[in-house]
């Protein structure tokens, strides 16, 4: 039985007209990207915890795994989380039906700090985003929300760092959106790759 479930095979038209590489990669890679529009339709838990074993297995110095994950996933989880997004990413953000916040453990299990939770959680992050394409599963980070007050709500502990809130779901219809982020609903494109690579000069 194949491991891969529902692979991306090519370019999404909407992909195909806003995005263009210089180098050939993976459809996959471009075919991730960030909507705002949700349907109501909801999320199995199998596809989730797909999601969320993906995650996991993000890369991690001394394995020490530092990425949690906090999730809604039912009405009154739902509105705890919407309690502390802001009042802009709320407005399209609590049509998804489910929302996970990313935080890391900043202490080691040994008691020292980890200089590499950040890194790391980002990481996870990303596989998150990649497995959830691969089962044509929308994602997107949301870093407009109040950390101290999703602390207080969720009880969660100091060692903790919060990073974002990824909304979860189906793709929904454009015209859903306030008119005002309808114009913004379609794949961004990237630097010039010339613009953040630099080659260590060579000594003379």
């Amino acid at each position: 039985m194949s491991l891969i479930i529902n692979p991306v095979e090519k370019l999404t038209p909407e992909v195909e007209q806003h995005r263009k590489t210089a180098y050939s990669v993976n459809p996959l890679f471009l075919n991730r990207w960030s909507p705002r529009a949700y349907s109501n339709e909801k999320i199995s838990d199998d596809d989730l915890y797909s999601i969320l074993e993906a995650a996991h297995w993000a890369p991690s110095a001394y394995n020490d795994q530092p990425w949690r994950f906090i999730v809604a996933k039912n009405e009154q989880q739902l509105k705890i989380f919407h309690e502390f997004l802001n009042p802009y990413n709320r407005s399209w953000a609590e049509k998804a039906p489910v929302l996970v916040l990313i935080a890391s453990n900043k202490v080691r299990d040994n008691g020292e700090t980890n200089g590499a939770h950040v890194f790391d959680t980002g990481a996870a992050w990303g596989h998150l985003a990649i497995q959830a394409t691969l089962l044509g599963i929308s994602t997107h980070a949301i870093g407009g929300f109040d950390k101290e007050k999703a602390y207080t709500l969720l009880n969660l502990p100091s060692e903790f760092e919060l990073h974002a809130v990824i909304a979860i779901g189906y793709r929904g219809e454009k015209g859903s959106l306030d008119p005002s982020l309808q114009q913004r609903e379609q794949p961004n494109d990237r630097r010039a790759l010339e613009e953040v690579i630099f080659e260590v000069p060579e000594n003379k």
